[in-house]
């Protein structure tokens, strides 16, 4: 099936509709949330852009999902789903607000930074709920053809709201009352999505009641040992090791190349604020095609070649053609390798995906993902704090250019070794 027939599948259900909707609207408005912080510490022009504050500020958006990550569960199973995603909006909506006015009436960066986490971490409850939600308005066999297009669709608003965010910046203003202003917009959009989630019935969601359910205090304490227990039996499933080994080491190269492209954009390529910002959208919207493309190529190569195959093909892929591509310094040649690496990565994510949902017991997979998710995001950030290192002042290193493709040759050498090809079974079409 296509991506549009699942789509027409799906929507048939009344309930499903309005929990789609509540996610479009969501991630609509988080995209717009995102461009706002991004641009605040990344392409201010009030202020210079350092590795180390690149590294802060992917901190920002991304360790709360890997914090909280493991946690959220514990309460996701035991408060009222529907009320989460009613009540979730309002309080971010008055987290923006009152970080808009602490930004507009000139707080500390530091101040800013820690009023951007607590909005995004009541943004982890919101899509948890989201997804815990799922089951519940589909038909069972219709939930996979719903996993599979509910986050699609989510991603792509995302961007959609990151090209609004740009589209409005360039109308209020780059200064600290211009992202004031996105900051405010995005809490009334995020808002419009608690008036969809109050459609539904407040049981409908779940989670059903369980009398021997151990109370939260009680299984917040068993989190981080069941993590302990989640990576003891990933280590014993040598596919689902493979494949999230792969996608860390695509996210840890992934982030080294996003830490360079923003230094680069800001004191290589151009020579104000505003023109580094037009050149990553170049490279935000190639990317955002690859990753479109991987979602509609990868099924087909996976059943021709097989997991075993393409992700490290993937792999070694991203990494030649980076180097290839960047190595002249040419804003043309990073715009192309945002494409490759686009599909190269959501491909590897597929995969990995795939592979733990095949791989690993269903008893564990709860925690299996919420390793992966720590993984997928603290890579993330570990590299660009590795790149604070590494990178010199203007961005352009050829060294790292070179780190970056032996660590993609190295991550698939690594698959080959711990993923032993033949052992598993092949995934059917």
């Amino acid at each position: 099936m296509s991506f549009v027939s699942d789509l027409r599948v799906v929507l048939e259900g009344r309930d499903f509709r309005r929990l789609y909707g509540t996610r479009l609207v969501s991630q609509f408005s988080d995209g717009i949330f995102q461009f706002a912080v991004a641009g605040f510490a990344f392409f201010s022009p009030e202020q210079s852009t350092s590795a180390v504050q690149i590294a802060a500020g992917l901190a920002v958006l991304l360790l709360p999902y890997s914090v909280l990550g493991p946690f959220v569960g514990v309460f996701i199973d035991r408060w009222s789903r529907q009320r989460i995603l009613v009540v979730a909006p309002l309080v971010r909506g008055t987290l923006l607000v009152a970080t808009a006015a602490l930004l507009a009436g000139g707080a500390p960066d530091a101040v800013f930074y820690a009023a951007a986490l607590c909005v995004l971490g009541v943004n982890r409850f919101f899509l948890a709920a989201l997804g815990a939600s799922l089951p519940h308005v589909v038909p069972a066999d219709r939930l996979m053809v719903a996993n599979a297009v509910t986050p699609t669709s989510g991603t792509v608003l995302t961007f959609v709201g990151v090209g609004a965010g740009i589209l409005l910046r360039k109308v209020l203003g780059s200064d600290d009352q211009g992202v004031a202003v996105l900051l405010l917009v995005s809490g009334l959009i995020f808002g419009l999505s608690a008036l969809i989630a109050r459609t539904m019935d407040r049981a409908l969601l779940g989670p059903a009641y369980d009398p021997e359910r151990p109370q939260a205090r009680e299984a917040v304490r068993h989190v981080v040992s069941g993590l302990v227990d989640g990576a003891r039996h990933i280590a014993g499933h040598r596919a689902a090791a493979a494949a999230m080994g792969a996608m860390a080491t695509h996210r840890f190269m992934y982030g080294m190349c996003t830490a360079m492209l923003v230094m680069l954009s800001r004191y290589y390529f151009a020579e104000s604020a505003e023109d580094a910002l037009d050149a990553v959208t170049v490279v935000v919207a190639t990317s955002g095609v690859g990753y479109f493309l991987a979602v509609l190529v990868t099924p087909w190569a996976t059943e021709r070649f097989g997991l075993h195959r393409w992700v490290p093909a993937m792999l070694v892929t991203a990494g030649v053609l980076t180097l290839g591509l960047c190595a002249t310094f040419q804003q043309w040649g990073f715009a192309a390798a945002g494409f490759v690496l686009g599909i190269a990565g959501q491909s590897v994510k597929i995969c990995a995906d795939t592979a733990v949902q095949r791989d690993v017991d269903d008893a564990y997979l709860g925690r299996a993902f919420s390793i992966y998710d720590m993984l997928f995001n603290g890579s993330y950030v570990l590299a660009a704090a590795c790149a604070a290192a590494l990178l010199p002042a203007d961005g352009k290193s050829l060294t790292v250019l070179i780190l970056i493709t032996a660590g993609y040759a190295g991550g698939a050498v690594l698959y080959r070794v711990v993923r032993r090809p033949g052992r598993y079974p092949q995934p059917q079409p």
